[in-house]
């Protein structure tokens, strides 16, 4: 082993020290540094090859790659799970939420639909309107139902889709589409109602609408529609008295109160006239009516034959 003292400097010079080189083999150099080597700083310096090291750093990069890839499969997997458990859940809790308006015993049902056809004197005091669903929906399906035996009746055509169909289109978008646009006018106008109140109210006076579709389509004579006038002015009226009883003890001004509770007619009204008259084979009607008469007959023309005439003589 060499020997890596240092020794002074026989001259005598201070801050000089010699180190002695010829005591130290070539075999011991090499073999110093063909092993790992380490600074004053702590740091190791490997004295591997840079292709070694190129391709092990390479490896590592990949399977970090892998791991990364495969932690965010995982966590997107997650989070797909949670979304959708979190839909269910909102969902069923949507429909938890409408089970109080739907909770109503079948008495009440039956006095709600009875007084729907009862006009109240307007007061200052506020009518009741109750927040209840079930009784309108049920409304609805029935006029729904009575359409479809009317439609059927009066051999009514669908060219794109089926009877049923055009008859829930046509119910359920005149019972939200109407109740919106009242909420709307009566939010204008200060009317102090909600919106589960108009559903409510509208829906209840559809029952009149049943009435008058059901005798209208039973007892229809074909002559002259006097009967259905007499069940659309009397029925119809009633049941639009009863609603613009409720709007005019929640409006303050006069103005209002004609402009909401006009709305109002309009709507149920016309929406009756409409049920009668859309499905219905009219033309066919007016001609059994009138025996025919709006068809002239064709005129007779008279045709004459005329002989050949013979040449007697020319003959003989």
């Amino acid at each position: 082993m060499a020997d890596m003292s240092w020794h002074s400097d026989p001259g005598g010079r201070q801050g000089s020290a010699v180190l002695d080189m010829d005591s130290i083999e070539a075999g011991e150099i090499s073999k110093d540094y063909s092993s790992d080597t380490q600074d004053d700083f702590g740091v190791t310096f490997s004295s591997e090859p840079r292709g070694s090291s190129a391709s092990g750093s390479s490896k590592s990069f990949a399977e970090d790659m892998r791991q990364r890839v495969g932690e965010n499969v995982t966590q997107m997997m997650w989070q797909a799970g949670t979304q959708s458990a979190k839909r269910a859940w909102n969902v069923y809790g949507n429909i938890d939420l409408l089970r109080p308006y739907f909770d109503v015993e079948p008495k009440e049902v039956q006095s709600r639909l009875l007084y729907s056809l009862v006009p109240m004197r307007p007061t200052d005091a506020r009518q009741e309107v109750p927040k209840e669903l079930y009784g309108p929906a049920m409304v609805v399906l029935t006029l729904i139902a009575l359409l479809l035996y009317q439609m059927k009746s009066a051999d009514h055509r669908v060219e794109e889709g089926t009877l049923i169909g055009s008859a829930f289109a046509v119910c359920f978008m005149y019972w939200f589409g109407a109740s919106g646009l009242v909420w709307f006018v009566a939010y204008v106008s200060e009317v102090r109602i909600a919106i589960l109140q108009i559903l409510s109210m509208l829906g209840y006076a559809l029952f009149g609408h049943c009435i008058v579709i059901f005798l209208g389509t039973v007892i229809h004579t074909h002559h002259d529609h006097m009967f259905f006038y007499l069940l659309w002015a009397i029925i119809g009226g009633l049941s639009t008295l009863r609603m613009a009883g409720i709007i005019m003890s929640r409006t303050r001004g006069p103005k209002q109160r004609l402009f909401v509770t006009g709305t109002i007619a309009a709507l149920h009204m016309f929406f009756l006239l409409y049920l009668h008259f859309a499905y219905r084979t009219i033309v066919q009607e007016i001609s059994d009516a009138l025996n025919d008469n709006l068809v002239p007959a064709p005129a007779s023309v008279k045709v004459e034959v005329i002989a050949p005439s013979h040449n007697v003589e020319a003959a003989t």
